[in-house]
């Protein structure tokens, strides 16, 4: 049940999040909200706030919302219900605003999930991003790396002059360089201490971009980190928090097979789920065993066992990246622009035909990342949240009428003809959105099932 519930709860945050800013601008810009609801079909919850009496509404398909505003267009479905306005009512009606209060209005519900990004950005550098220091353990055999000159125990130090923290910046810089460049200025050291430069050609990234394991077609293997089986966390509601697991509980073995490292202990758990598992562990220098039963889920149609536990970080080979506020929301705000420029970048070259459609993803393998990230953390739930919400944001903004940015369109073309655009080109272009939606959720879920049948 996992999968499910982490994936309800974060549809409902980063809807709640988009459509209060539609919302919060509209109250600004003194607009009558009638309705405000999370999810669509039969309302669940029915209750009317403020001076406005707005209709607060959760309703029972929890995939989206929607704010509904005062509108003279919509009045001949009111007159039906018997309701009426009066006209100093009236003047509060959205399609009577001037166009730069509709705007802001409409832009408002894609900019609160970007904002959104940035206050969960922030949250995590100021709690501390640990990452992997991005020293190579192996360069393949006429691979890109290796025709490039790197060289085992090298360690990255910039990418076209952008300094490289973590193996995941690394991968980062290189994987947005590759939507724009042929090749990249890498900077390392040597396990001499001496500077490095690599012109390493991406053509390979750029081909693999859909495949998961597109970064290792350039050839790097990351030098890998052995860590004791030292619990550092413990997910609340957890089986490892049911069984009784606590921080700092060391695991020395599993059904008496000896564990030796943290990637042990998962390898194991991850190849018995659902089944019950005998754990030894040592507790302040007492031995003690405890009976941990794995939830099952699916990772690339594969069932996966997950306890809801994660490592106590002691080795050398890891970094924390932790920032004082106002460093942590610069970083933020650097990290939600290149994703969302990222994002456009990527779905351009989609409609131009020089990317893969397979890196589109729908509900199904959205809640299979939420049960996923749920289970590993806080932090990285926090992390997928955030890239979610990111994603809305930029979606929502694309110049597809039935979307924000759509709307957006209309009233950039009022702005330059002086004029609204005719309801009757409107009704067209709602057909035209609908159905390009329509396709790219075909896609979407097409995606979705070949992930799950063929892994």
């Amino acid at each position: 049940m996992l999968a499910p519930l982490a994936f309800i709860l974060a549809i409902a945050i980063l809807v709640t999040v988009h459509e209060y800013g539609h919302f919060q601008v509209a109250r600004w810009c003194g607009v009558r909200v009638l309705k405000f609801s999370i999810g669509f079909g039969k309302p669940l919850w029915v209750k009317k706030f403020g001076k406005d009496q707005t209709e607060f509404i959760v309703a029972a398909i929890p995939l989206g919302g929607y704010v509904k505003m005062l509108d003279e267009r919509e009045i001949n479905q009111e007159a039906a219900a018997r309701v009426s306005y009066s006209n100093e009512e009236l003047n509060r009606a959205f399609n009577r605003q001037p166009v730069v209060k509709r705007m802001a209005i409409v832009l408002a519900g894609p900019l609160a999930n970007l904002l959104l990004a940035i206050l969960l950005y922030s949250m995590l550098f100021m709690m501390g991003v640990i990452g992997l220091k991005p020293t190579l353990a192996d360069v393949v055999p006429q691979s890109p790396a290796a025709l490039a000159g790197f060289e085992i125990g090298e360690t990255v130090q910039t990418v076209n002059g952008r300094a490289v923290a973590s193996w995941q910046d690394f991968h980062w810089l290189l994987l947005k360089s590759s939507l724009n460049h042929e090749s990249v200025e890498v900077g390392g050291l040597s396990k001499q201490q001496e500077e490095k430069k690599h012109t390493l050609n991406l053509s390979a990234l750029r081909k693999a971009q859909a495949n998961n394991d597109a970064f290792a077609s350039l050839g790097f293997t990351p030098q890998q980190v052995m860590m004791p089986a030292r619990v550092g966390e413990v997910v609340s509601g957890s089986p490892a928090n049911n069984a009784g697991l606590q921080i700092d509980d060391l695991i020395v073995a599993v059904d008496k097979q000896s564990i030796a490292t943290w990637q042990d202990f998962v390898g194991y758990v991850r190849v018995h789920a659902g089944q019950e598992l005998a754990v030894q562990i040592l507790r302040g220098g007492s031995a003690l065993t405890i009976h941990i039963k794995p939830t099952v889920q699916m990772e690339q149609g594969v069932a996966v066992g997950h306890i809801g536990a994660a490592v106590k970080m002691l080795a050398s080979g890891l970094i924390v990246q932790q920032y004082s506020l106002p460093v942590a929301m610069m970083k933020a705000v650097e990290k939600t622009w290149d994703t969302a420029i990222f994002s456009l970048q990527m779905l351009i070259k989609m409609l131009l035909g020089q990317a893969s459609w397979q890196g589109v993803s729908g509900p199904v393998t959205i809640a299979s990342y939420a049960g996923q990230t749920a289970s590993m953390g806080i932090k990285v739930f926090i992390g997928f949240l955030a890239l979610i919400s990111i994603s809305i944001g930029v979606l929502n903004l694309l110049p597809i009428p039935v979307l924000d940015g759509g709307h957006l369109m209309y009233y950039m073309v009022e702005i330059l003809t002086g004029k609204p655009v005719p309801e009757s080109v409107m009704a067209v272009g709602q057909k035209i959105g609908l159905t390009l939606l329509g396709l790219m959720t075909i896609i979407a879920f097409y995606n979705d099932i070949t992930r799950l049948i063929t892994g």
